[in-house]
């Protein structure tokens, strides 16, 4: 049995998903005329009360769209130290629109409304970079699956009306802080420009992201994604995989969630454990006293996996195809190292 605890990405479809999609009806995307699809942007869209939604192969193409509407070459976005755009898209920010970030040290990867507003540059400075876009990620990857307060997020949302900045969220994980506290899609849509969500993570999906936004950004969004080579065309088969997802898997995450924090647990009473990061959703991130490389090594030759991030500091991700036989497997192992 193996247990790969790596991400949530390392997910196979269900028979239900792969039934979905092998029946799908599809067309040719780039002419907009795959039905399945269609419906997938339009059902995503009217979630978060947006007119526009388009799919995407990945979520850092989607991520990387973003900032592209909202930029212009030289411009400055300011985000988290742990951000996604910046630590794990491939320098993209700079590469495809030529932009810097102005990083901020925020709490597990969520940043406050006062450190925003003290971080614009003035737009008369010509110096210095202008200041456009402001970009947050909920869950926080880096940040151990941390779940924003909503009433932050509203705040940041009054600094950037107040500097007529752009608001994105990198939403790739969204889902999960939807169902861990009990908020509704709608409410990010009311605040934000422009969200982006993953199907390919906690829902199960193989693949596909999709961007959402107000009209008067997403009008550019079909060009960007030709150009980001983001064109593709009898898609539907994987925009089924995304709707049967966000029919069937949303509400599931509760489970990943709760697993998470057991083996929080169980890590807390091991004498070799140093540290476990709070857990809010389906990532857990603690430091070991001694090699992780080690420990990684050990644990692989009972066929657990899962990946270190340096400095003693490891990360387990929950997912939906990590079952509760496999659970209680490692949770015994893990007891059983603490002897």
């Amino acid at each position: 049995m193996k247990v790969d605890l790596r991400s949530d990405t390392v997910t196979k479809p269900t028979p239900g998903m792969l039934d979905a999609m092998f029946s799908a009806e599809v067309g040719d995307d780039v002419y907009k005329e795959d039905p399945t699809v269609n419906m997938l942007e339009e059902k995503v869209a009217h979630m978060f009360g947006k007119k526009q939604a388009l799919f995407f192969p990945s979520g850092s193409m989607a991520n990387q769209a973003a900032i592209k509407l909202h930029t212009q070459p030289g411009d400055q976005l300011i985000t988290d130290h742990y951000a996604h755009v910046y630590n794990y898209e491939g320098g993209g920010v700079s590469f495809n629109s030529g932009v810097s970030c102005k990083l901020l040290q925020g709490n597990r990867g969520m940043i406050t409304a006062a450190q925003v507003d003290s971080s614009v540059n003035p737009p008369d400075f010509y110096h210095s970079p202008l200041t456009s876009l402001v970009s947050i990620e909920n869950t926080t990857n880096k940040g151990g699956g941390a779940c924003y307060d909503f009433e932050e997020v509203k705040k940041i949302k009054k600094v950037c009306d107040k500097h007529d900045l752009g608001y994105h969220l990198d939403g790739a994980r969204l889902w999960n802080a939807l169902v861990e506290k009990g908020e509704k899609a709608m409410q990010y849509g009311d605040v934000f420009d422009t969200i982006s969500v993953c199907l390919s993570k906690g829902l199960g999906a193989p693949v596909g992201s999709v961007l959402v936004g107000d009209d008067h950004i997403m009008k550019q969004a079909i060009r960007i994604r030709k150009i980001l080579g983001g064109g593709m065309r009898q898609i539907g088969y994987l925009a089924a995989a995304g709707l049967y997802a966000l029919e069937h898997h949303v509400g599931r995450l509760t489970e990943d969630h709760k697993k998470a924090k057991e083996i929080g647990n169980v890590l807390e009473k091991l004498f070799y454990v140093k540290q476990v990061e709070p857990i809010d959703t389906n990532i857990v991130i603690f430091t070991i006293d001694g090699d992780e490389e080690e420990f990684i090594t050990e644990m692989a030759t009972k066929n657990i996996h899962f990946y270190g991030m340096g400095e003693g500091k490891l990360r387990l991700v929950t997912h939906l195809d990590y079952t509760q036989k496999m659970h209680e497997y490692f949770l015994e192992v893990l007891i059983a190292s603490n002897k």
